[in-house]
């Protein structure tokens, strides 16, 4: 049986050596650049994580805080706000924030504040209205940020605009916090500035 023309017999071997070993470089090429792309996108994914958990804490102080100072207890006509605050604490008589259930209007002794490790705090306990018959729990710190150098707390007086520090019957018109972070921490968030419920009951 004759061939056909134009035939040659090595055709039947298939691919030669010079063909798989461009294949080869080729496939070596897209499994690279596919390594590239998927370190890359973890990479990525990794650092819009560690974005979003800093951003979710400091959505969470930022309505905590806001709850604190809004659901600050007025007073009565008979008995003064107690309210007392300084340039970097704030304490008063409050909500406990983020609660659920018969917790949810229960009243708290409350200061924010930093303390001597750089945590934001805020430090509650229980508040009794009236002599307590046996000693008050220590109070409870729950830690709202960490590595913050500094907190500074002004409190707007109506005609007398911003002040540093707020000691009086009534709560101030408005309260605004600023949070410092320490150099080369990539972290900032706008002043925060709320509200207290002024109408006394």
């Amino acid at each position: 049986m004759t061939a056909p023309a134009g035939y040659r017999q090595g055709d039947a071997a298939g691919f030669t050596l010079l063909e798989l070993l461009v294949a080869l470089v080729v496939v070596g090429f897209i499994l690279v650049g596919l390594a590239q792309g998927m370190h890359f996108g973890l990479l990525a994914w990794g650092t819009e994580t560690r974005l979003d958990n800093r951003n979710t804490d400091l959505d969470t102080f930022d309505t905590t805080l806001r709850n604190v100072i809004e659901g600050a207890n007025p007073g009565s006509a008979l008995d003064p706000a107690p309210f007392v605050g300084s340039s970097d604490r704030l304490g008063c008589i409050t909500a406990l924030p983020n609660a659920a259930g018969p917790t949810a209007h229960r009243p708290i002794q409350a200061i924010l504040m930093v303390d001597a490790q750089h945590r934001l705090v805020l430090r509650w306990r229980p508040y009794v209205h009236a002599v307590p018959l046996r000693p008050l729990p220590a109070p409870k710190e729950t830690e709202l940020l960490s590595d913050v150098a500094r907190l500074q707390i002004t409190y707007w007086r109506p005609g007398g605009g911003w002040v540093s520090a707020w000691q009086s019957s009534d709560l101030p018109t408005l309260v605004r916090v600023r949070v410092e972070f320490g150099s080369g921490d990539s972290r900032h968030w706008p002043d925060i500035v709320a509200a207290p419920r002024l109408n006394r009951p």
